[in-house]
């Protein structure tokens, strides 16, 4: 039996790099005291990204209203809400578009729910989780967890805010 294979991104490929990073930064703001605002370049060194690459993506969130920006002394970034009403999922939506992920884990064109593959059944139970893991965990969640972790494999302060310099 011959199967027709799809040449796209995998499904099973959970989050790009991209959303990492969009995370990563994400991270960073919610650890910044509300009134403050955090310059690109600071938070690249911070999480290892390169600076235009991640001002250009701090620009997207702030269009998808995730982030406000402040051109000027004093300026760059902050979280347009509260880490508690900002999910993991808003952030990778609107990078990965995970909501319309759909698609064979074995990369098969002829799989769903009436024309299932060997894995279909158990790979929907694992979106279905990795959904509600996103939807259901928010920034302030990720911060008050074990900490976070520096590129360098250290560890910062947990939950406690600290200012990133503009």
């Amino acid at each position: 039996m011959r199967y027709g294979f799809r040449r796209v991104e995998h499904p099973a490929t959970m989050i790009s790099k991209t959303a990492t990073h969009a995370l990563r930064a994400m991270v960073v703001l919610a650890r910044q005291p509300e009134d403050a605002y955090a310059g690109a370049g600071a938070i690249a060194d911070e999480i290892g990204a390169p600076q235009n690459y991640l001002g250009k993506l701090l620009q997207h969130l702030s269009r998808e209203g995730l982030v406000e920006s402040q051109k000027g002394h004093g300026g760059g970034f902050r979280l347009a809400r509260a880490p508690r009403e900002i999910a993991l999922f808003d952030v990778v939506e609107s990078i990965d578009q995970v909501s319309r992920r759909q698609g064979c884990f074995l990369g098969q064109m002829l799989c769903s729910s009436n024309a299932a593959c060997a894995v279909h059944e158990r790979w929907s139970k694992v979106l279905e989780t990795y959904m509600s893991f996103l939807k259901q965990t928010t920034l302030a969640d990720v911060l008050a967890g074990r900490g976070w972790h520096d590129e360098k494999g250290g560890r910062s302060q947990g939950s406690k805010r600290r200012r990133v310099p503009a």
